[in-house]
């Protein structure tokens, strides 16, 4: 059986030797190395005193006996190897630096900074949006914080480190990459077919606000579409001062409440309901005692609901939506997890919108929520992932057995300690931090609009407790539908059922769960065109070979056109791999350098490989 022959191949990790070809990016060509990424990080809490530190640093790579322990220490080299350009991780190119640190170094960065003077009463609050994996932060050679966690952001008050003139700002870092169960995602040393280039270090902004000593450390906005309301709550640094909030639409106030921090509660009237077509926001200003802070909202539904004939849907506004999803794993050649710019990030939405899809499914990443603040401006649904991790995944239990013998996507209760070895969850501190981060990313994007689902679990990678993790995020988050495990190994827990199918023709599988879910073919397509000029790998890797161009749009075209009629019998909808090109995976709708769209460009006549 020739799929069979397939699946076995495209599941075996091959490690490569071969050098990835350097490519690059429209906008990574243009990059300001003095100014990257200068657009403010976190568009649903601004404020206007603030000051990005992205930029040209120093880096070290510090050798040590024992890195694992010794990123807590202050580990400042006598002298540096070069400079950094942040948040560019030294993998990347665009780091200027190209290279990994060594199994037994740190990774040191730093940089002087000058922040205007204070004023009585002000602090001074810095702020990093993701640093991979573990990292201890320095003033001035005293300790502000550390923090474990490579996606999630954290941030720490320095006015009591800072002096006058120029104040030395550096970081310890540690990064075991697949050498460690720490959640890493899709990232490996060992790259090679479907697993990428790992990186460390700095890879989101860094950058500081000037903040009253009373001022709002979080906000909670809840939008009620279907009561026209919304809840505004806030964590504070300290004092009970008032909580004041103003919605806006088009510049014009709509509603005004004041009240406690424990919840102000504004009734709106008739709202505008974001939708894909509509991706309609309201601009919210919020202020405590002297701090103001800029946000937004949308007003809209995401549920799960039977439809007429008793099919189980995805819907938004309580509208059947039929979600014509595409797999995004947000990689580029030149900034690897990090985005050369905001433009690029727009580029790839619009694209896919163009191309006529309305979901994208981000995938094993939590990204910049300037992605997602673009996805709700431009009206693109997400699927928002959760990171992997744990210790390295059996090839066979994770990928071969489950594509080849889907009666084997029962065989496993993910609820006992045993399977959790089996796949790969067995170490506790990896358990621990899966939860903590799902926890934290749930409460962070929950206010993002685009946002209508949460993907726990990935291919069992690294899976465990589904169950339990369901009803954990479902307390957190009650407004959107969860798929708990995308691929196999269900649990009957959740909103869907996700089935990925690559090899065989598509259909509906029968679900077994308790209660009816939504099915969704959550990955499916992969078909492969390679361009030798705008690819990483002299030989394409992907799922399907054809003679020409025009035969991969014509097999492309044939197999969502097929999926989608699947409707009827009811598939609420599907995922297809991918958005570009990634190193050696050539099975994207553009190529790795964003730079020929293969649906719209024919960029080598029907020559290719």
């Amino acid at each position: 059986m020739l799929f069979l022959d397939r699946a076995i191949k495209s599941s075996l990790h091959k490690p490569q030797t071969s050098e990835l070809a350097a490519l690059t990016t429209e906008w990574g060509e243009r990059l300001d190395a003095e100014h990257p990424l200068a657009e403010h990080p976190k568009p649903q809490m601004q404020r206007e005193r603030w000051i990005s530190l992205n930029g040209v640093w120093d880096y070290a790579f510090v050798a040590c006996d024992d890195p694992a322990a010794a990123w807590r220490d202050d580990c400042g080299p006598e002298e540096y190897d070069g400079s950094i350009v942040v948040p560019f991780s030294p993998e990347a190119p665009l780091s200027s630096v190209g290279k990994r640190p060594p199994a037994d170094a740190l990774l040191i960065e730093s940089r002087d900074i000058r922040l205007p003077a204070l004023g009585p009463g002000e602090c001074a609050i810095l702020h990093f949006e993701a640093v991979d994996w573990a990292c201890s932060v320095w003033l001035n050679g005293k300790k502000a914080c550390e923090h474990m966690g490579g996606y999630t952001p954290f941030s720490c008050d320095i006015t009591p480190f800072l002096e006058d003139g120029p104040n030395r700002l550096s970081l310890s870092i540690y990064d075991p990459s697949e050498k460690g169960a720490q959640l890493r995602g899709k990232q490996r040393i060992d790259r090679g077919t479907m697993w990428y280039t790992a990186q460390s270090g700095i890879w989101q902004s860094v950058w500081c606000e000037i903040v009253p000593e009373q001022h709002i450390e979080r906000l909670e906005i809840a939008p009620d579409a279907d009561a026209a309301l919304l809840k505004v709550r806030a964590a504070v640094s300290e004092g009970d001062a008032p909580l004041e909030v103003e919605v806006l639409d088009g510049g014009l106030v709509v509603a005004q409440a004041t009240g406690s921090v424990r919840g102000v509660e504004l009734a709106l009237g008739p709202v505008r309901l974001w939708s894909p077509d509509d991706p309609h926001l309201y601009d919210l200003i919020v202020r405590y005692g002297d701090d103001t802070v800029r946000s937004y909202c949308a007003f809209r539904t995401a549920t799960v609901e039977p439809d007429e004939r008793g099919h189980a849907r995805f819907c938004l506004n309580h509208e059947p939506l039929f979600l014509r999803g595409i797999l995004n794993q947000g990689y580029w050649p030149d900034g690897l997890l990090t985005a050369p710019s905001d433009e690029a990030l727009v580029f790839d939405i619009e694209t896919c919108k163009r191309l006529g899809f309305n979901m994208m499914r981000m995938h094993i990443k939590l990204e910049r929520e300037r992605f997602y603040y673009h996805a709700d401006r431009l009206g693109m649904l997400i699927w928002q992932d959760m990171v992997s991790g744990g210790s390295l995944p059996s090839d066979w239990q994770t990928q071969q057995k489950p594509t080849l013998f889907p009666r084997s996507w029962t065989s496993i209760d993910d609820s006992r300690p045993a399977a959790w070895v089996k796949l790969a969850a067995g170490d506790r501190a990896y358990r621990e931090e899966w939860t903590a981060t799902v926890h934290e990313a749930v409460l962070r994007l929950s206010a993002y609009p685009s946002i209508v689902t949460w993907v726990l679990f990935n291919e069992s990678w690294g899976q465990f407790s589904a169950g339990e993790a369901t009803r954990m995020v479902r307390a957190l988050d009650p407004t959107r539908p969860i798929l708990s495990v995308s691929g196999w190994y269900d649990q009957g827990t959740g909103d869907y059922m996700g089935i990925h199918n690559y090899f065989r023709p598509q259909r509906i599988w029968r679900d077994a769960a308790a209660r009816p879910r939504a099915f969704m073919i959550s990955e499916f397509g992969g078909l492969t065109w390679h361009i030798p000029e705008h690819s990483s790998f002299p030989k394409p890797y992907g799922y399907a070979d054809f003679t020409s161009i025009g035969a991969w749009r014509a097999a492309l075209s044939k197999l969502l056109s097929d999926t989608r009629a699947l409707e009827r019998d009811g598939l609420s909808g599907y995922v297809y791999t991918q958005v570009s090109d990634i190193e050696e995976e050539t099975n994207g709708l553009m190529s790795y350098d964003r730079r020929i769209i293969k649906l719209e460009t024919d960029p080598i006549g029907e020559s290719g490989s």
